[in-house]
């Protein structure tokens, strides 16, 4: 289904969540007047990382289920594990969220209700539905196996609240004691088996600093704050369904309003990991330059590699939003083809020759340049032409040259006594060729040819010099393509054995038309017969670099 397509219930209809918990008209109303009745998302990442491709489709329906009904939507950062968090990661969240086009109405962090967490908590540990707990990380998790209580469950509430008010002044130690909901530990559903509410770590926070050495759980944190923000439709992916029980009950138990909440299966794409741990591996290993490895699911990746946010809202909007159980997968060559299709539409187009081979031209002077005129896009008269200058040296693709096999049908270069047409400009015929002590192809001499008997088979891109006194501009590409060999390289018994050697492969001395060596970093371009390319921002003056972005044509298995 296409996101433009789904609906959601109107805020004034959340009454019933369907499963036997429920907003009281009591509770409903006061949110109403709060709201005006307005729809209120948000998009809650956490600032562990930086964000991925699958955050750009969680973003298209957060923000775009707002904005289609004339709402709100909050980006909160749910900052309540300040050991992997920092301001880094805040900064790039903020520029990703902006890069693709969306404006939330207010930021936020959970650490901003901290306090109000912690006197909900008090009010939790009153009402004996929480408890101090000393059980180490391998305990709990032995007792929730065997499906038996911990032994300080039924323990006073008087005593958990003495304790929980030490905990706050830092006079528990790290790992001591935990607060844990009492919630129902025979249940059938993991998610209810007395999951913790806070924790101690005495670390800095990168929002609140020193000022709090306890921290609350995703699991406690999470449904509090969509309530306090008055979160009409809190839209999540399908790995958190299991979690939706314990949501609503921590608000029942506290009498909160309780948002609608909404699944949706999380995006996967071919031959890439989105985990964040492995990312963040690929990384710190050294595989990956960084986050913004074009070879990377990151935005900041992608982005470098030449993307633009056009095409991923595109791509999220054609892959659509389902609610099917298991693992979605989108295959990879989807999303190049919409970067293709916009590239097509919008790109200029120009002359690179990737492997050149030097063509002399012996019937006109040294000094010889002809200019001409090449449309920018064939597709787009409005983008106008550019001047190239011709001189009589002239630089053409290896392998559009051959001594043997020039009779193939399929072969459509340039040959010993063969005529071709240099695109866009005049056509010229292989009088002969010079070779080095290998026996390699180092020149290959022609002639112009003024007047064509018969239809020229094959059209050649060039590149020449801007006057006969200068050499050709040359440049780096960087031939990006997938990372992993496989489909769905978290399947393979060692994911990073799965890396595909090919992933970048650099070409360090094209040659470049004159046009593309003063042309901004961030400039996308089609070079024509060979892929779209996009300028790094390691391009210095006088050496260009180019990513290539996507190829010509889709050549993967469909």
């Amino acid at each position: 289904m296409s996101t433009r397509d789904w609906k959601l219930p109107h805020p004034r209809d959340n009454i019933d969540s369907g499963d036997g918990y429920c907003n009281s008209q009591e509770i409903l109303q006061r949110h109403l007047k709060e709201t005006g009745g307005r729809y209120i998302t948000r998009f809650p990442p956490e600032p562990n990382g930086y964000l991925h491709i699958g955050h750009a489709k969680a973003m298209s329906l957060d923000f775009g289920l707002a904005r289609k009904n004339g709402g709100d939507t909050i980006l909160r950062f749910d900052d309540t594990n300040p050991e992997a968090e920092s301001q880094e990661y805040i900064d790039s969240i903020i520029d990703s969220v902006h890069w693709m086009g969306h404006v939330p109405t207010k930021i936020t962090h959970t650490s901003d209700y901290f306090e109000q967490m912690f006197e909900l908590a008090v009010k939790l540990i009153k009402k004996d539905k929480a408890f101090i707990c000393h059980q180490t990380g391998p305990e709990i998790a032995e007792s929730r196996k065997n499906k038996t209580p911990s032994p300080w469950r039924n323990r006073p509430k008087e005593e958990s609240l003495k304790i929980f008010m030490d905990m706050r002044k830092g006079k528990v130690a790290e790992g001591a004691a935990t607060l844990r909901m009492k919630q129902d530990y025979l249940s059938p559903n993991p998610n209810m088996w007395d999951l913790i509410a806070y924790r101690i770590k005495f670390c800095p926070h990168p929002h609140t600093g020193d000022k709090w050495v306890i921290y609350p759980s995703y699991d406690y944190s999470h449904c509090l704050i969509d309530s306090l923000e008055n979160i009409t439709h809190s839209l999540c992916t399908l790995e958190f369904q299991t979690r939706h029980e314990s949501y609503m009950w921590l608000l029942n138990e506290l009498d909160l309003y309780k948002p609608h909440v909404w699944e949706f299966s999380r995006l996967n794409i071919t031959h890439f990991v989105m985990s964040k741990r492995k990312l963040n591996q690929l990384c710190t290993s050294g595989i990956a330059s960084g986050w913004d490895d074009p070879r990377m699911p990151t935005l900041n990746g992608l982005r470098r590699r030449g993307y633009s946010a056009k095409t991923l809202n595109t791509f999220c909007d054609v892959i659509g939003v389902a609610r099917r159980g298991g693992e979605v997968w989108t295959a990879v060559n989807v999303l190049e083809q919409c970067c293709r299709e916009e590239l097509d539409a919008e790109a200029q187009r120009r002359f690179v020759v990737v492997d050149p081979v030097k063509v002399t031209l012996t019937n006109v002077a040294a000094d010889f340049v002809e200019h001409v005129m090449l449309p920018n896009n064939p597709r787009d008269d409005s983008a106008g032409k550019r001047s190239v200058a011709l001189c009589n040296t002239v630089f053409l693709e290896r392998s559009d040259f051959r001594e043997e096999g020039a009779d193939d049908r399929d072969f459509y270069g340039l040959a010993p006594g063969k005529t071709v047409m240099l695109r866009y400009a005049f056509h010229i015929t292989c009088t002969g060729v010079k070779k080095d002590a290998a026996g390699k192809v180092i020149e290959i001499l022609a002639a112009k040819v003024d007047e064509v008997p018969k239809k020229v088979k094959g059209v050649l891109h060039w590149v020449s010099s801007p006057s006969p006194a200068v050499a050709p501009h040359r440049a780096q590409l960087r031939m990006y393509d997938l990372l992993f060999k496989s489909e769905n390289p978290n399947e393979c018994e060692d994911w990073l054995a799965d890396l595909d050697p090919r992933s970048l492969e650099t070409v360090s001395d094209a040659m470049i038309e004159e046009s593309l060596a003063s042309a901004a970093v961030g400039s996308r371009f089609q070079f024509e017969r060979v892929a779209y390319f996009v300028i790094d921002k390691d391009s210095k003056p006088g050496h260009q670099v180019f990513n290539r972005i996507v190829k010509m044509k889709d050549s993967r298995d469909k």
